[in-house]
């Protein structure tokens, strides 16, 4: 999306040059003016490349393109490489004088892509007038020199999830130069290739390349939405994240529900009693422990979550949505780790729906993490309640002896590559610097 990606353009100008603060305002207003053509044909180029970690061809070709536009702007970069990893790209540009270092920390992989889902070739980026949810429509590019408007889209895969930021460092690096104004930090970037699949060699990287991260001051990970009032926004943590796969077994294969309807156990029916237990009416989870674990926030924070916008009207009416669960402002639900069926498959559905009692049935589930939740110990927790409601858990099918002993069996498959919140005290002197810097910018008094 393009006016998220101009928001984020302002940030990362200003971010690394606080001492002049508004200078590099006025200087990134004039080289989008100037340049705005350009900076969304540079995404769209960067959006043409598959990018998907597995596909480590198009990957490696992502990382290389990526590393060559920052070294024409005079960063030294690299590719940190590891067999059978996408790689990560690297790089520093050191400023004299300077005592603290940033790293921009951002992907250049994206989600696969079902091209039955989309309504464009993904990877042919299109520009609307305005998204397309409001009916927006497909126009040309502009050409160099033209200007460009705010309220345009761009669509493609990771046209804002994630190159859009990288793009937009590029922009901003340039906009300083042709300003002749200085940085204050030595920047570094640290562009991973597979966090779209959970980051699995990101430990590798960080251990094997430890000495090149150690004098870094603050991380600044440019991976998140802009905030649902189109305002610029910090967020000091991430969510963590694990999921696990639940297989329910019935007959050991499709029967006629017309001849066994009734009598034979319904795999569908077995999973949804299994999943409506573990969170009430109000959505809130009822897993035994699942919350106990949350790490409390500070007095400070607390203020600063209460005296953010309150967006939940604006997004129930955006979202068609009459009712939220739990209780609370969606920022404070934020604080607290969620559990989602982000899938459910059994027999067939629409012209291929037959009048079958389906053999098993599959649900995908995804735990959103908090500071305090170990991934580990929270798909224990889930174990426990399914077990506690009478299911007995297997790691492979079935056997025949197995099925006749158990009248509830599940095959749990555990993500291996789950990984913990992260989460930055707000008031440390380091990031109360952020937070003031960009108060002043923004001019929020709060």
């Amino acid at each position: 999306m393009i006016k998220p990606t101009m928001k984020a353009f302002y940030l990362l100008l200003f971010i690394p040059s606080l001492l002049f603060a508004q200078p590099s305002v006025k200087a990134s207003r004039e080289w989008i003016k100037k340049d705005g053509a350009n900076i969304l044909t540079e995404l769209k180029d960067l959006i043409s490349i598959p990018n998907h970690a597995s596909d480590l061809p198009n990957i490696q070709r992502n990382a290389e393109k990526i590393k060559k536009m920052f070294a024409d702007r005079g960063f030294a970069m690299r590719l940190l490489q590891e067999p059978g990893a996408p790689p990560i790209v690297y790089g520093e540009y050191k400023v004299k004088g300077a005592t603290r270092t940033l790293c921009f920390y951002a992907h250049y992989d994206g989600q696969p892509v079902d091209p039955a889902l989309w309504k464009i070739d993904a990877f042919n980026a299109e520009l609307f007038d305005k998204a397309m949810y409001e009916g927006g429509k497909s126009i040309p590019m502009p050409k160099a020199g033209e200007p460009i408007n705010e309220d345009w889209r761009m669509y493609g895969r990771s046209a804002s999830d994630d190159k859009a930021p990288i793009i937009a460092m590029m922009a901003a690096i340039d906009a300083l130069k042709a300003s002749k104004i200085g940085l204050t930090s030595n920047i570094k970037l640290f562009f991973d290739g597979e966090e779209e699949s959970s980051s699995p060699h990101i430990e590798t990287y960080m251990t094997k390349y430890g000495e090149l991260f150690k004098d870094i001051s603050v991380w600044l990970l440019v991976d998140g939405a802009v905030y649902q009032t189109g305002d610029p926004s910090f967020k000091f943590g991430g969510r963590g994240v694990t999921s696990m796969q639940l297989v329910a077994y019935g007959p050991n294969r499709p029967l006629h529900s017309g001849h066994y309807g009734n009598w034979a156990p319904v795999p569908g029916q077995m999973m949804a009693h299994l999943l409506a237990s573990m969170t009430d009416k109000d959505g809130n989870v009822t897993i035994e422990g699942f919350y106990d674990s949350v790490e409390p926030i500070s007095a400070f924070e607390k203020k600063q979550v209460m005296s953010a916008p309150n967006i939940d009207a604006q997004m129930k009416e955006e979202l068609g949505l009459a009712r939220t669960e739990g209780t609370g402002s969606l920022n404070e639900r934020m604080l607290l780790p969620s559990l989602t069926i982000r899938g459910l498959s059994s027999g067939s559905v629409g012209d291929k729906a037959a009048n079958i009692i389906p053999g098993f049935a599959i649900a995908e589930l995804s735990m959103r993490l908090v500071k305090g939740n170990d991934p580990e110990k929270m798909m224990d927790l889930v174990e426990a309640h399914i077990k506690k409601e009478g299911w007995h858990i297997v790691r492979d099918e079935p056997d025949h002896a197995t099925r006749m002993k158990y009248p509830r069996i599940v095959k749990v498959t555990r993500n291996e590559n789950g990984f913990p919140a992260i989460k930055v005290n707000m008031d440390q002197p380091e990031i109360m610097g952020v937070i003031n810097g960009v108060k002043s910018f923004t001019g929020d008094k709060a």
